[in-house]
C-alpha cells in the first residue's frame, strides 16, 4: 500500500509539472535597424551651383572653407562622394592648375531637395613666411576653383571665384599634401 501511495504521489507530481509554464527562453535583443543608403538620380552639374563659404583658421597657415553645392533645379537629386577640385591661377613653376587630393570613398551620400545644400570641406595650406612649395613655388594665389561633382569624371565642372589674397602652398606630387577636399555632407555649417 505504501508503494502504491508513493507511486501515486510521484504520478501526481509529474502531472502537476505538465501544466507548468515552459522554461524561460533567453531574451533576444532586436537587431538595430540601419537606415538604407539614400537613392535617386545623381545630381548633374546643370542642377547645381557651387560657392565657397568663409575660411576657418586651423593654425600654422592651414584653413578650411566649405565648398557648398546647392540644388538649383526643381527635382531632388543624390550627391555622394568627394568632388574633384582644381585650383586655377597665374603662371607658376608647377603650371597654372593645382589638382587637390580627394578620397575615393563615396560615403552614404545625401539627397538634395530643391533649394537645399550639401558641403565638402576644403582644407588649404597657405604660405607661411619663408615657406616654399614644390619646384620653389611661393605665394601662389589662385583666381578660381573648379569643382566636378562626385561621379562626373572630368566633365561638367562648376566654377567659383577664389577668395582674394588667399595663397595656396603648392605641393604638386606630394603623397600627403596639406591641402585636400573631403566628401560631401548634409550640413553646410559643418567645418570639422
Amino acid at each position: 500500500m505504501r508503494a502504491l501511495l508513493g507511486f501515486s504521489v510521484l504520478v501526481a507530481m509529474g502531472l502537476a509539472g505538465c501544466g507548468a509554464s515552459p522554461p524561460a527562453t533567453p531574451s533576444v535583443k532586436p537587431v538595430k535597424q540601419v537606415a538604407a543608403a539614400p537613392t535617386g538620380p545623381s545630381c548633374q552639374s546643370d542642377q547645381l551651383s557651387a560657392r565657397l563659404g568663409p575660411r576657418t583658421d586651423l593654425g600654422h597657415g592651414q584653413g578650411s572653407l566649405p565648398l557648398i553645392f546647392t540644388n538649383t533645379s526643381r527635382q531632388p537629386c543624390l550627391l555622394r562622394g568627394a568632388p574633384a577640385v582644381v585650383l586655377r591661377g597665374p603662371a607658376n613653376p608647377n603650371g597654372t592648375e593645382y589638382a587637390l587630393f580627394h578620397p575615393i570613398d563615396t560615403g552614404r551620400g545625401l539627397v538634395l531637395a530643391p533649394g537645399t545644400s550639401g558641403v565638402a570641406r576644403l582644407v588649404v595650406q597657405s604660405d607661411v613666411d619663408g615657406t616654399l612649395g614644390s619646384n620653389g613655388s611661393s605665394n601662389w594665389i589662385p583666381t578660381r576653383l573648379e569643382a566636378v561633382p562626385p561621379g562626373h569624371g572630368a566633365h561638367a565642372s562648376l566654377s567659383t571665384p577664389w577668395p582674394a589674397g588667399m595663397t595656396v602652398l603648392r605641393q604638386d606630387g606630394a603623397p600627403r599634401p596639406d591641402s585636400w577636399i573631403e566628401g560631401v555632407k548634409a550640413d553646410p555649417a559643418v567645418t570639422s
